[in-house]
């Protein structure tokens, strides 16, 4: 019973614990100027994040949203070379009559273009086009079908900032995510097929063109990208809204390590002539700051000893030494001391034998200059026998002094009291009706 209780309180610190990982992250001190009102970078190789500015603001994500509308499209087609949609004149018509821009599809009305082409159309250029014509086909209903798919992964991808009104990202009021959700979106899409590919692409030929369809994401393309290219660039995606500023979503690998960025609403404003890519010039600097500035660092070993728990029940001993579960290699700054970093166990409760060794039986969280960083499970380090004696007294003793047992004990003298006071009643009866016969 204690063990099963003992389990139930582990899996409670732990599940609050993650809620309040998903909301908070260490930013190392960086010296990098930053335009935009939202960032968010995190290691890939790890999952940590090493930078964060306003991750949970609500703000507008311009051509983003086709990073959901990616992942709609392909999980919903098996075959992406042999899946043919054709480009209904209507939806073209349609977009260029409401003003806003095609990406190359204008050119092939009429035509069938492979699924593979559309991806292509959708995350290379703006792709307003293609990303109406996949939720065309895909849905009815005037793409409010697809819109609720893209509502209902976000919520599965566990995002809870974020709100779809469109597959395109055009503005509208009630269209949002934030930079901490967008990162979830953009780390699932690179788990599928081509969506690495596909965004690292500056150029691409739609089927029967001359002429190429090519990347808005001037970090990846050295023949037009001029001051933002970034030679470690491998994606993502930007876009631009006059609400929402310059977006960008954008990854680089050096050296062995990768890492991702998202910024949001970076300064933009057409009319007064602030028109330059400032979140791509961010970008490029906060890669090289972590490139340069951030190193893995094994903290711990699985020989490491974290602490001594208390134990309870044990036939010959009454604590163990806990060690990490792996290796703890985590991100950290070349110039940091070991005074920054604390490992603390996030229960001090007294475990119930039987223990085998490696058995999770705690977990810890790393801090980092008092902010928790990241959290890992604590196991066993030998086995730990149960004394039947011991065990069978503390038993008894929780069951002697349970709330249940007292009600049950008190139940008992309570029928036992009204049984006396009942049988007691009867006899009184049965001497009276004797004694009256007798005198009669």
């Amino acid at each position: 019973m204690k063990r099963i209780i003992s389990i139930f309180l582990l899996l409670t610190v732990v599940l609050s614990l993650l809620s309040c990982f998903g909301t908070s992250a260490v930013s190392f001190d960086c010296d990098v100027k930053t335009y935009s009102e939202s960032m968010y970078m995190v290691n890939l190789d790890s999952g940590m994040a090493v930078y964060e500015k306003d991750a949970d603001s609500k703000r507008y994500p311009a051509s983003l949203t086709k990073i959901m509308t990616y992942i709609i499209a392909a999980e919903y087609f098996d075959d992406y070379d042999n899946t043919r949609i054709e480009i209904k004149e209507s939806i073209i018509t349609n977009l260029q009559q409401s003003g806003i821009a095609c990406s190359g599809l204008e050119w092939h009305i009429g035509d069938k273009l492979t699924v593979t082409d559309l991806l292509y159309a959708l995350m290379v250029p703006i792709g307003h086009d293609s990303a109406t014509v996949l939720a065309d086909y895909i849905t009815t209903n005037s793409g409010k079908d697809f819109i609720d798919m893209m509502n209902a992964k976000a919520k599965e991808l566990g995002c809870k900032g974020t709100n779809f009104a469109n597959a395109t990202g055009v503005y509208n009021v009630n269209h949002y995510t934030t930079a901490r959700d967008m990162y979830l979106i953009t780390k699932y899409a690179m788990g599928l097929p081509m969506f690495s590919k596909i965004c690292s692409t500056a150029t691409y030929y739609l089927e029967g063109d001359e002429y190429p369809i090519v990347t808005t994401n001037y970090m990846i393309d050295p023949g037009r990208g001029g001051d933002y290219f970034y030679t470690y660039a491998t994606g993502v995606k930007n876009g631009t809204t006059d609400e929402g500023g310059r977006c960008l979503v954008s990854s680089a690998m050096y050296d062995g390590y990768a890492y991702i960025l998202v910024s949001m609403q970076a300064p933009y404003n057409y009319e007064k002539d602030i028109t330059e890519q400032y979140c791509m010039i961010e970008a490029g600097n906060m890669f090289r700051w972590a490139f340069l500035n951030l190193n893995f660092v094994t903290q711990a070993t699985k020989e490491t000893p974290i602490c001594e728990q208390k134990v309870e029940n044990a036939w010959d001993t009454d604590s163990i030494l806990l060690v990490p579960e792996s290796n703890l290699n985590i991100i950290l700054p070349n110039d940091y001391s070991e005074a920054d970093v604390k490992i603390i166990p996030d229960s001090t409760d007294p475990i119930s034998a039987p223990i085998e060794k490696g058995d999770i039986v705690n977990t810890a969280t790393v801090y980092y200059k008092d902010e928790p960083f990241t959290q890992i499970n604590l196991i066993a380090q030998e086995d730990v026998s149960v004394s039947f004696i011991i065990y069978i007294a503390e038993l008894a003793k929780s069951v002697l002094t349970s709330v249940w047992f007292l009600v049950a004990v008190s139940l008992v003298i309570v029928l036992f009291v009204i049984y006396v006071a009942v049988s007691s009643s009867y006899a009184k009866k049965r001497k009276d009706k004797k004694s009256k016969r007798k005198y009669k």
